[in-house]
């Protein structure tokens, strides 16, 4: 087969040109730390970096859902702390009262800041995060004291005591709230009790202290879920680690060999183009010196 010099020119400009392609895809690879661009560039990895990225948006989301609990589980511990700073001072103020000691009127200025004490309570029931009210089960709209009426919920209370179930994990849920309307009616019953004479001082510290009890014992189990919060958010914190890392292995290009092939492309293109330079007639690839 006779060999022209069109044919020659055809060979070295397609040859050249197929050069061109590869260190442009080189230098793209080094410019964006990628092995591919498109998926075109290799299917294969395209579909693995899409499976790698949803696992890594799964484990956002349920660090997000963490934080969600984690707001909710503080803020009730919160709220429970300062229930019991004010039953605390209840059960003081009943101790002076219940003593023989006491005057009438002091047990009218114990009767008021008991009453202030109550309100106080009725306040942290309707506390809130964000627009949610924490105490009111599934019915988090609706707040739990309801100043108008100037009471809790006495029917249709199934909903104010229902969990509200946050996923954390695939198929794992943590409860967020905690069921508390049983626990302020009987301490807004207990003080309106005391107020009506229905319990006298001593009988009242006994009861109070029954509902500082109770809120140990409620406060102990936000803790406990406080903790298997921060156990979840470990084993996230390493899902996201070994989700990064694959994704990583997978896409990220290795830099040091991208930009040795980068080199060694670069020479092997000087190279082709020295030969082509001698091999065609000056006239036509002169441009390329």
């Amino acid at each position: 087969m006779r060999v022209t010099q069109s044919m020659l020119s055809n060979n070295m400009l397609r040859n050249l040109s197929n050069s061109y392609n590869k260190m442009g895809k080189l230098q793209n690879q080094i410019e964006t730390g990628k092995k591919v661009t498109r998926p075109s560039d290799d299917p294969v990895v395209a579909m693995k970096g899409i499976g790698y990225r949803t696992a890594l948006d799964k484990v956002e989301q349920f660090q997000r859902n963490i934080g969600e609990v984690n707001n909710w589980l503080d803020s009730s511990d919160d709220a429970f702390d300062k229930v019991g700073a004010a039953l605390q001072r209840a059960n003081e103020l009943a101790v002076k009262a219940a003593s023989d000691t006491t005057t009438d009127d002091d047990r009218k200025k114990v009767q008021s800041e008991l009453d202030q004490l109550r309100q106080h309570i009725q306040n942290i029931a309707n506390t809130k995060v964000g627009d949610k009210y924490i105490f009111s089960g599934t019915k988090t709209t609706t707040p739990l004291f309801d100043e108008k009426t100037g009471g809790y919920p006495t029917t249709n209370t199934d909903a104010f005591n229902k969990d509200v179930e946050i996923e954390v994990f695939d198929g794992i849920t943590l409860k967020a709230n905690t069921n508390a309307i049983d626990i302020f009616k009987n301490i807004d019953q207990m003080f309106q009790d005391i107020k009506d004479g229905n319990v006298n001082y001593s009988e009242a510290i006994g009861k109070i202290d029954g509902q500082m009890n109770e809120i140990l014992t409620t406060r102990a189990d936000i803790g406990a879920r406080q903790n298997r919060v921060e156990l979840m958010n470990d084993r996230l914190q390493s899902q996201e680690v070994i989700a990064t890392k694959q994704m990583s292995e997978n896409e990220d290009v290795d830099m040091e060999k991208a930009i040795t092939e980068m080199i060694t492309q670069e020479s092997i293109h000087r190279a082709a183009l020295s030969v082509g330079a001698r091999i065609i007639q000056p006239s036509l690839v002169d441009f390329l010196r």
